[in-house]
């Protein structure tokens, strides 16, 4: 009614072009270093001088100040409430890397986590006073036993990395029990993880490549070709890092059984077939899970993570302790096992807050539940994918995929424009970018996993994006991707300098050049 007063439509200004006094832009807070912003000389807390002492610790005695930054309480606060507002999560928006499951960590599963009897539990209470927390990880350990088909379950592995060398040193043992310790050969994809050949190297083994073929997977005629009396087990991923179910894992697990070898399944990617397929059926000995991947369990810095593993009934014997048993009406925690041969993987249990999550997300779901899940996982990929191929290319032709859609670069091939700068104009637009130049058997791989937990309308706003950017490649407007990021806190950075030479020690402006 009013056309007087301030236009209500944005100004056409490149916010990267507007300079303020501080350096914010609205309630987008330039924050600085603690050490930037703090005094040395205060401290927000009152700490009475030490009395004269004699201290133990010789020449390791500290001659100077420590040199901490002192901040009153609301500086404290506001410095981490600012920060932790620079951060990219679930809860601000969809997260598309792949290979990840970036999934929705349900606030019913947090509420559970905090009941009482589970957050205050401790390590080393009497087991007699622990009977329902043993409960717990005794049904979630059934129901991961249900889910994968597989006849025991380590609970102990705090990832899934610690999954994978609980898993192979299971294997190990249980060669090194039949007299077979000479088998010292992991096979693994040129497509795999990069935690497989990594495991297999930390326990003593070498690592043999198994060529992908055209198709993006695994030919049982491959591995049989790489089987010897040398090898002791396979990593495979399934489905694969590119987002493929492995056609021939039966045959493969035939062949590695009848080499006498053992089959290793990454659990990576599960979230792609719960309720659909159970690993033991299909042949596997091993295999991890990642709760903060499939069953919703926080990530990262929000975890700890977890990553039971669960053994078929040829390696069950060789589960590591401790694991929960029932004895004369009681749950007991079994610290030894006689003629175990692999032991103890970690000092306790386990991570008991992941495991009320992850029971809690597999209860409240159900078996129907747990199943849809895995079937919209895959729908929305192929969604993304279908809504883009025309646009961006994909390097295995039509065929559907599973849980995450994956392309390369040679669309942008003579653009001016990588797969680099593709990702940073995403964060321009709000998006974190997909997974980058992984698998590596794929050149310049872009891996998008949108997971389940994702509508309709959230997955059409990120196509549009996506379309939208492409769209702009093809019209040339190559500085739109070269400069990017323009509106994040920091524009793009030399991630090879800082990865070679990082920076991890503050010296203040004056000791830099």
């Amino acid at each position: 009614m009013n056309n007087q007063g301030r236009p209500t439509r944005p100004v056409e200004t490149a916010a990267w072009q507007t300079k303020t006094f501080t350096g914010n832009r609205g309630l987008d807070i330039e924050e600085p270093l603690l050490f930037e912003i703090g005094r040395p000389q205060t401290s927000g807390v009152d700490i009475d001088e030490a009395p004269d002492f004699a201290d133990r610790l010789g020449a390791h005695a500290r001659r100077g100040r420590i040199g901490l930054p002192g901040l009153s309480e609301p500086e404290t606060l506001r410095h981490y409430v600012r920060l932790s507002r620079k951060n990219y999560a679930i809860d601000s928006g969809l997260y598309p890397l792949g290979s990840c499951t970036m999934k929705h960590n349900p606030r019913l599963n947090e509420k559970m986590a905090r009941l009482p009897g589970f957050a205050d539990v401790h390590p080393l209470q009497p087991v007699s006073t622990v009977q329902g927390a043993l409960a717990l990880v005794k049904h979630l350990s059934h129901a991961l036993m249900t889910m994968t088909g597989m006849k025991a379950v380590a609970m102990t592995p705090k990832a899934g990395a610690h999954g994978e060398l609980c898993g192979m040193m299971a294997i190990k043992a249980a060669l090194m029990a039949s007299g077979e310790g000479a088998r010292k050969v992991v096979l693994a994809p040129e497509s795999a993880h990069g935690t497989n050949p990594a495991t297999a190297a930390l326990i003593g083994m070498t690592v043999r490549p198994v060529a992908a073929g055209a198709g993006g997977m695994v030919s049982a005629q491959a591995v049989r070709a790489a089987l010897g009396p040398d090898v002791a087990a396979i990593m495979l991923t399934n489905p694969n890092t590119c987002g493929l179910f492995e056609r021939e894992i039966v045959e493969i697990a035939e062949a590695v059984h009848e080499a006498g070898a053992y089959f290793y399944c990454d659990g990576a990617n599960f979230n792609a077939i719960v309720g659909k397929a159970k690993p033991g059926d299909l042949g596997v000995d091993a295999m991890h899970i990642n709760l903060h991947k499939t069953f919703s369990t926080p990530h990262g810095g929000g975890g700890p993570g977890a990553g039971p593993v669960v053994l078929s009934e040829r390696l069950a014997a060789f589960a590591p302790v401790p694991y929960v048993v029932e004895r004369e009406g009681k749950l007991d925690l079994v610290e030894h096992a006689e003629g175990q041969e692999l032991g103890r993987m970690s000092a306790f249990h386990g991570q008991m807050g992941m495991f009320v999550r992850a029971l809690s997300f597999i209860l409240s779901h159900g078996a129907d539940g747990l199943r849809q899940a895995s079937e919209d996982a895959v729908l929305a990929a192929n969604y993304v994918r279908a809504c883009l191929i025309d646009l961006m290319s994909a390097p295995f032709g039509d065929r559907p995929c599973m849980h995450e859609a994956l392309f390369d670069d040679s669309w942008l091939k003579d653009t001016g424009v990588t797969t680099l700068d593709f990702a940073k104009a995403m964060i321009d637009e709000g998006y974190h970018p997909m997974t980058m130049y992984f698998p590596l058997v794929v050149h310049g791989a872009m891996l998008i996993e949108p997971t389940e937990s994702e509508s309709k309308a959230s997955l059409d706003l990120f196509i549009m994006t996506l379309r939208d950017l492409a769209m702009s490649v093809q019209r040339g407007e190559v500085e739109r991707f070269t400069g990017a990021p323009r509106l994040a806190p920091r524009r793009r950075l030399d991630e090879t300098r800082a990865a070679r030479a990082p920076v991890l020690r503050w010296t203040g402006a004056a000791d830099r050049t």
